[in-house]
């Protein structure tokens, strides 16, 4: 059983966010970087997967610069087999589809029968990327999965995603790709043997042309989306609590809507 899990570094919830000065792009000086927190629910299921039937590979994917490694070698820590990077400039900086493009490129380099991709990445929340990639590459995709049962001499899943009021279960054969939400697991922490076993791990570096993909396909020049403006959201004014009776507290409210935020 071969399983890839597809992963993307993304600045960690703790940072102080701000847009940069060109309005295009947030302020990435000084930011920390982790392993989006939906891919991680992606890698521990897999993890399971192989340990529950006792062989497999993992295999971590991800597109982006040389600091994505870290997130890679973090994967690995935690018990992914090999790696998969693809580090080029242009194939940075694009949308959902251009950005699918360049993994369903990757994927079809390595045999696969299940992917994991989380169910949307914290930075940009597009929640289409895994998606997409199951569209290039022809494959059935369930998305949103909070549990999933492999039958492996069958080759097929049963995946449980809850919906308004129920839940909705979805059977499909293999390979097929899922988008993990959370509840699904709960993921572990690297070890420190694995943390020493990582560095000696496999992790394969790809480039546009050795996956047979052009400049213009991929990256800002594939983009079929185009960020024009990225700007903070208004500073909201001062809250106002209002005191004494209650009759007099609705009269001060009614006021206040009428007069200053202009609401009634």
């Amino acid at each position: 059983m071969n399983i890839v899990v597809s992963v993307k570094q993304v600045p960690s919830t703790e940072s102080k966010i701000s847009v940069a000065p060109d309005g295009l792009d947030i302020d990435r000086t000084s930011l920390s970087y982790v392993v989006n927190p939906y891919d991680e629910f992606g890698l521990e299921e897999a993890l399971r997967i192989k340990e529950r039937i006792g062989s497999g590979t993992v295999t971590v994917l991800t597109v982006g610069p040389e600091k994505a490694q870290d997130a890679l070698r973090s994967c690995l820590a935690v018990g992914a087999d090999k790696a998969i990077h693809v580090k080029d400039p242009l194939a940075q900086g694009g949308d959902a589809h251009a950005t699918a493009r360049v993994l369903a490129a990757a994927l079809k380099t390595i045999p696969f029968d299940i992917l994991f991709f989380g169910k949307q990445a914290i930075d940009d929340d597009s929640g289409a990327v895994g998606i997409h990639v199951a569209e290039f590459l022809g494959v059935p995709h369930v998305a949103v999965v909070n549990k999933l049962e492999i039958d492996v001499p069958t080759k097929r899943a049963v995946a449980y995603r809850q919906i308004e009021g129920a839940l909705e279960v979805v059977e499909t054969p293999l390979p097929a790709l899922f988008t993990c939400q959370k509840g699904l697991n709960e993921p572990r922490y690297p070890s420190l043997p694995g943390i020493m076993k990582a560095k000696q791990k496999p992790l394969t570096v790809l480039t546009l042309a050795d996956l047979g993909l052009k400049p213009q396909e991929v990256g800002k020049s594939g983009s079929t989306l185009h960020l024009r403006e990225m700007k903070p959201p208004p500073v909201r004014s001062e809250g106002k609590i209002l005191t004494g009776e209650a009759a007099t507290a609705v009269e001060q409210l009614v006021r206040l809507l009428h007069d200053e935020a202009k609401v009634i």
